[in-house]
């Protein structure tokens, strides 16, 4: 029987409430994945992932990346943690961020926010609100081709980026005239969304709402099992 585990970073601080939060997303991709094997762990968990690699095996198991970029986590420490801990044969999807239905996603959800919070999108300016990194590009590049791919769909005023960990940092990209609203391209609700996303855009006077990340949406675990489907590891 095929299987899949869902992977993301979690948080060190407090690894169990992410990993109930990902064993939870597991459940529902599951339901759109009649007889393949969900599990899930986050890198931040104690031993979490090698566990959930032995459940899931023997044979062949597909790991989904629960990132929004194809980073150094997902490029370089996730074969690495999954080489240490897992003497079976593993394949790495694509991570989350690089789906091209990300794209679509993000704009229903900014379009979404945008008008329960009384706004016109046509006048409105999202900020796509991402980590980014100051020594790998791929992170804020993964984020602006979505941004690019919302403004083209020409339904929002304006669309840019604002970083928590590179220029422009949010608390100067949030400097903003007029309606606007920002959409934190996460996977979770972390630290970063919780605390520093907020923090920088009351610094920067932010003149709208801050939605829901994007990897928290319903249609999520949808999407992740599709993806799945496609890669034909996992065919339900």
């Amino acid at each position: 029987m095929s299987a899949v585990v869902i992977v993301t970073h979690g948080q060190p601080s407090a690894p169990g409430g992410p990993e109930a939060v990902l064993a939870e997303l597991a459940a529902e991709v599951a339901g759109h994945l009649p007889g393949v094997r969900v599990g899930s762990a986050t890198l931040a968990g104690d031993g979490t992932l090698g566990r959930a690699l032995v459940m899931l095996g023997p044979g062949l198991v597909s790991v989904y990346p629960l990132f929004m970029a194809d980073g150094w986590f997902v490029s370089t420490l996730l074969p690495r943690r999954i080489a240490k801990v897992w003497d079976g044969r593993a394949n790495i999807l694509p991570p989350f961020g690089l789906d091209p239905a990300v794209s679509g996603l993000s704009l229903a959800a900014a379009v979404e926010g945008a008008r329960e919070a009384g706004l016109k999108p046509s006048r409105t300016h999202l900020l796509l609100a991402a980590h980014g990194s100051p020594s790998d590009p791929r992170p804020s590049a993964a984020a602006r081709r979505v941004a690019a791919r919302i403004e083209a769909a020409g339904a929002f005023r304006r669309v840019s980026c604002g970083f928590v960990d590179e220029s422009p940092f949010l608390a100067e990209a949030g400097r903003l005239d007029g309606p606007a609203i920002c959409l934190p391209f996460f996977a979770a609700a972390n630290g970063h969304v919780n605390e520093d996303l907020p923090e920088a855009l009351r610094v920067a006077d932010f003149p709208g709402p801050i939605l829901a990340p994007v990897g928290t949406r319903p249609e999520v675990p949808a999407l992740i099992a599709a993806a799945v489907r496609r890669r034909g590891e996992c065919a339900a």
